[in-house]
């Protein structure tokens, strides 16, 4: 299955100068136990953000960058988005596969989605300068999954299934 997975705020914001608007431990523990032992899906930008490579986890990721070239155990890194498709598919036929970001990744990846898991937080940020894409929430079932909140802010763990 493929599913996508984010914390977006009030406005479907995501980030702001490459970095994360909100720093939320318990929605980073929660993205460590869906993601754990799965496939993670994301951009160049995205992977280079990270502190290091994700433990328990394959990486794919896509760059339009030929300079990018890291040869690094559990990460392949594709230039074309059609075979990433091919192989994400083939991938997800018999375990999960997590699109974890940018926002461009996961503008490419919304329609092969089944699952969009929203870490959805009660807040906004007037100068976040990425954003999740707009989508059809009569096109998905929605379960809350659980509430919890960081550092006085609020948010929600929802499951989107496409019907």
């Amino acid at each position: 299955m493929i599913k996508i997975i984010a914390a977006v705020g009030k406005n479907l914001e995501l980030g702001k100068k490459g970095d994360l608007i909100w720093h939320l431990p318990n929605d980073l523990k929660f993205f460590k136990q869906q993601t754990l032992g799965c496939a993670v899906v994301m951009g160049r930008n995205t992977y280079n953000s990270l502190p290091k490579k994700l433990p328990n986890r394959q990486h794919f990721i896509i760059t339009d960058s030929p300079d990018f070239n890291k040869d690094i155990e559990g990460v392949e890194i594709y230039y074309d988005f059609d075979n990433l498709v091919a192989s994400i598919k083939k991938k997800a036929e018999t375990e999960d596969v997590y699109i974890i970001g940018g926002a461009s990744v996961y503008n490419q990846f919304i329609e092969y989605a089944d699952e969009l898991i929203l870490t959805e937080v009660d807040a906004s940020d007037k100068e976040a300068d990425v954003y999740f894409p707009e989508f059809d929430k009569s096109k998905y079932e929605k379960t809350v999954l659980a509430f919890n909140s960081d550092n006085e802010i609020s948010y929600t763990h929802v499951k989107y299934a496409r019907k």
